[in-house]
């Protein structure tokens, strides 16, 4: 009676354990993101772009070609090797060389080579053609976000952070994958206008990144020190996803890339608001701010930048070190703060911040010296910012 209870004890447990990991399955199951990755997804991305249709043309009828090849290759070995064995009394030929199967076998690769060479310029050349943009802007990669800088066309001036939406990371942290756009979800999408030519200059302040969207077939390197350009023109509105294809880092998979591609009149509407947010925004950084007033700039700046890797709650994960406690906060000299998030330090593991405004700098450092366990009571002005940076 004992055996058989606890028999039946084993199968409810394993049939709860199953039923659990179905459960669990079913929580994570998703479908097929628009301008993103499908499941199960064997073809390239559907094209957006006269060049991604191309590229998609291309890689179909190369592929056909080489399975030609392969079927003709194979086909004639196997047909060799079956119907001339020895056992039905074939004897092998003896000859050291022929002059037509050399000839043969040179200019028939050579064609086919060429064949696919001359199909696939016209296309490669287009994908340099930067000339003639509607619109440019700068994508700077860094360790781990986009920094995008709108440089001409309409909506010039505009300048923000793309960083990974702040939720996604903590679904990752906690092991939680939801969502069809899961990890690539951002906070601030690179935005642009359909039917125009858009030139994407890329550079990076620390690491080899690389800029891709599947969509626009794009992908283009962005190196310290150096600058490349490469092009798309969005022929469908909606929203695009792609990643940074070289890996950077810890935090490589956390580097996502969303743009969304709207109307000319939707796109207007958005670079004029836009414009008028920075307006709000600019702070004059001869003004001088009391201390709840950096303190709440700053934790909105340090939510945005610095959560990812010191925590929400300061306490850092692993090699980052904890804010809270930590003896550069707590230091009555203020200017070690300031070099750390103008400079850096440790080799870039803790990248230079230069990119934020002086006010940003000033209000992140006073959020870090008022916050958790740390009580210091300093607060550091912009002015301070604008004299270390000279």
């Amino acid at each position: 009676m004992m055996m058989t209870t606890k028999l039946w004890n084993g199968i409810a447990q394993g049939a709860c354990a199953l039923m659990g990991g179905l459960v669990a399955q079913a929580a994570w199951a998703v479908n097929d993101l628009p301008g993103g990755p499908a499941v199960n997804q064997l073809d390239l991305h559907p094209p957006v772009t006269r060049i991604a249709s191309d590229v998609q043309s291309l890689h179909f009828w190369i592929m056909i070609v080489c399975v030609v090849i392969f079927i003709a290759v194979f086909g004639v070995m196997f047909y060799s090797i079956l119907k001339h064995r020895k056992s039905l009394g074939h004897k092998s030929a003896n000859f050291h060389e022929s002059v037509a199967v050399e000839i043969a076998w040179t200019i028939v690769p050579f064609i086919i080579v060429t064949g696919m060479g001359f199909a696939a310029t016209k296309t490669v050349v287009a994908q340099k053609d930067t000339t003639n943009a509607d619109l440019t802007i700068k994508a700077t990669g860094y360790q781990w976000k986009w920094g995008y800088d709108y440089l001409k066309g309409e909506g010039a001036g505009i300048s923000f952070l793309s960083t990974l939406d702040v939720a996604q990371r903590e679904l990752s942290d906690a092991g939680q994958p939801q969502g069809d756009d899961y990890l690539l979800r951002v906070d601030n999408p690179l935005v642009v206008p359909v039917n125009q030519k858009i030139r994407i200059i890329t550079t990076a302040s620390d690491v080899i990144h690389a800029w891709m969207v599947p969509a626009f077939a794009v992908k283009q390197d962005a190196i310290p020190g150096f600058v490349r350009d490469t092009w798309f023109k969005a022929e469908k509105t909606g929203d695009f996803y792609g990643q940074c294809a070289e890996l950077c880092g810890k935090e490589h998979a956390y580097m996502p890339i969303h743009v969304k591609v709207l109307s000319q009149e939707d796109y207007a509407k958005w670079a004029d608001g836009e414009k008028k947010k920075m307006a709000a925004k600019a702070d004059d950084p001869a003004k001088v701010w009391t201390q709840p007033d950096l303190v709440a700039r700053g934790e909105k700046v340090y939510t945005a930048n610095c959560a990812v890797c010191h925590r929400p709650d300061g306490k850092g994960a692993g090699p980052i070190k904890a804010l809270d406690g930590s003896p550069v906060v707590l230091d009555a000299d203020r200017a070690k703060q300031i070099a750390v998030l103008l400079n850096g330090q440790n080799n870039g593991a803790m990248p230079a911040w230069k990119q934020l405004s002086d006010t940003e700098i000033a209000a992140v450092i006073t959020y870090t010296k008022n916050s958790w366990g740390n009580k210091t009571g300093q607060l550091v002005q912009p002015a301070e910012i604008v004299a270390a940076r000279k």
